[in-house]
């Protein structure tokens, strides 16, 4: 019996470190999708770049803090 509870709580740590770095390599992802995409618009279109950075800016702040939401719950089910 203790070592059943003791087995389920180091898999959940292994649960919670896999999901804090998928969640980090997500957000690597996407951001950088964000960016390159934005250069090419920009590339193409020189004169909107003040529109597009600013609505680049926002796209990465979400994905920024989706990421964070995703690496705080992973972390919570290592400590608990």
């Amino acid at each position: 019996m203790l070592t059943s509870l003791l087995l389920a709580a180091e898999v959940a740590k292994l649960g919670g470190a896999i999901g804090a770095g998928l969640a980090v390599i997500g957000a690597g992802l996407g951001i950088g999708k964000i960016g390159g995409q934005a250069m090419d618009a920009m590339a193409r279109q020189p004169e909107k770049i003040g529109d597009l950075r600013s609505a680049m800016i926002v796209a990465a702040a979400l994905v920024e803090g989706v990421s964070f939401l995703a690496v705080i719950v992973a972390l919570l089910a290592v400590v608990m």
